[in-house]
């Protein structure tokens, strides 16, 4: 269903669009230039809340820069959905079952590259 004008974003649709930009940027960023290079028209406060949200999840690092902070990615976009399917994994107290429900539902060629990986075939 399409978004009328006024209506919210997902919070996962606008940290995304924050870490395309800084993943873009290929050097650190003030959050006015974040601001500035996402596509959505956000409030300053917005993208700062943004920014202080994904440091406390330790997906952006931060370090002192101008009159405040600037912003870099810990990790480029293939580490962070690993660091996310980890967090989904230690969230659950019977990992085995996770994991075996996860392979379960594998492409075949998916389950290919993940034998490959687990033998030792790298990435």
């Amino acid at each position: 269903m399409a978004r009328t004008d006024g209506e919210r974003r997902p919070a996962g649709e606008l940290e995304a669009s924050v870490l395309a930009a800084l993943w873009a940027a290929g050097r650190p960023q003030s959050a006015a230039e974040v601001r500035a290079a996402i596509p959505q028209p956000l409030a300053r406060t917005t993208v700062a809340t943004l920014l202080a949200r994904l440091y406390e999840k330790g997906a952006v690092g931060r370090r002192p820069g101008g009159r405040g902070f600037v912003y870099f990615p810990m990790e480029d976009s293939h580490g962070l959905t690993a660091r996310r399917m980890h967090r989904e994994l230690d969230q659950d107290d019977d990992r085995g079952i996770v994991l075996a429900r996860f392979v379960d539902g594998l492409s075949p060629e998916d389950e290919a590259e993940l034998r490959r990986l687990l033998e030792g075939g790298g990435q």
